[in-house]
């Protein structure tokens, strides 16, 4: 292959041959449905499997069974499938299905980590359960479900180039053109692209993550990090008395 510059890659983009515009709008239809269709179901299932703690444990062990699986195996298999067949469905379906373990897994987590104390007393107070659940739970678990849906949403975006082995367009397919002709320019379009899109879904979640977390737990965890570091500073120091002793 032969180096690509600056110039080439911008005109690559500029060309209307290569439809970057049109291409780019696809890698996020491709990015956003399957995760806002994540969000939809496993919240709910979550929230419905975490008062039950034999179905928290078998979701929980499911979900990890499902993550085990590879992705482009899924994707095979659905292009098989005659009511989806290849190209836009069965990439959003087989990206929503990696979507959505983190996001369960957290709801349930989440949930389940609540003191009972906490829920006693809004019971206490005369809320019912629906109040509970909206005033108390959720804004509860909120960082943890943000952190799920973080972690969901990255895969999903990094995954977003395999779609393109069934048809699903996207900057995968300038990876495949440039696999195709051995040709830098369109695999590094292809790889950047998703690339900056990963980052940026990581740093705008990362972002949501922390507005979602309450000021008392950032205080707390700001807290426990710093006497994390005093301890360990304190060790480090012992030691190299005893050394020098």
């Amino acid at each position: 292959m032969q180096p690509t510059s600056l110039q080439q890659l911008l005109a690559f983009i500029s060309s209307p041959q290569n439809n970057f515009g049109a291409e780019t709008w696809a890698t996020l239809k491709l990015s956003i449905v399957p995760i806002l269709l994540a969000i939809v179901i496993s919240v709910p299932l979550g929230i419905v499997l975490a008062q039950r703690p034999v179905a928290a444990f078998l979701a929980t062990n499911a979900s990890g069974l499902v993550r085990a699986i590879p992705t482009l195996a899924v994707l095979a298999a659905l292009a098989e499938t005659p009511f989806l067949g290849i190209g836009f469905r069965p990439s959003v379906f087989a990206l929503f299905l990696l979507g959505i373990p983190p996001i369960l897994l957290n709801t349930i987590t989440g949930l389940r980590g609540i003191d009972p104390a906490t829920v006693d007393a809004a019971r206490g107070m005369g809320m019912t359960r629906w109040q509970i659940l909206s005033r108390v739970r959720l804004p509860l678990m909120a960082p943890v479900l943000a952190a799920g849906v973080r972690t969901s949403a990255v895969q999903i975006v990094a995954t977003v180039p395999i779609a393109a082995l069934i048809g699903g367009g996207g900057y995968g397919d300038y990876i495949l053109l440039g696999l195709d002709l051995f040709q830098l320019t369109p695999l590094l379009v292809g790889g950047i692209g998703i690339a900056v899109l990963a980052l940026l879904t990581e740093l705008l979640l990362g972002q949501a993550q922390r507005a979602l977390t309450p000021t008392g737990l950032r205080i707390a965890a700001a807290s426990d990090e710093g006497a994390a570091g005093m301890r360990g500073a304190a060790t480090d120091a012992a030691g190299s008395a005893s050394l020098a002793a």
